[in-house]
């Protein structure tokens, strides 16, 4: 059964390959705040797919690093519709290793909207 968008996080939403993130990473917009970089790029599939990068560097704990990209996914599933159309990484920057959940969810809401107007716009 086919879940409706904005209710999960499917393989077809995820960039899976080096070469998918490589064209993001090459020719994006970049839309940022203090805890985290969002790298925008136009696709021709018609909906949002979403990567995350989240380094050692930023957060050395294995457990750290899990608790951000969840905090990224959920958002993003929630948010995908409105940024429909576009690849996109999320780079967590280390002031996001000590931020509070709340704060991160926050955080990735305004880097949704701001995205969402950008791609309007262009």
């Amino acid at each position: 059964m086919q879940q409706p968008i904005g209710s999960g996080y499917p393989r077809s939403a995820r960039l899976t390959r080096p070469a998918e993130y490589a064209r993001v990473f090459a020719g994006a917009r970049r839309v940022a705040d203090y805890y985290f970089t969002v790298l925008v790029i136009h696709n021709d599939y018609g909906r949002a797919r979403l990567g995350v990068a989240v380094s050692k560097k930023t957060a050395p704990s294995a457990v750290v690093r899990n608790r951000i990209k969840r905090r990224i996914r959920e958002t993003f599933r929630l948010h995908q519709t409105a940024v429909g159309g576009n690849d996109l990484v999320v780079i967590a920057k280390p002031p996001a290793r000590a931020a509070r959940g709340a704060t991160l969810n926050t955080s990735l809401d305004r880097l949704w909207q701001r995205v969402s107007q950008r791609c309007e716009r262009s």
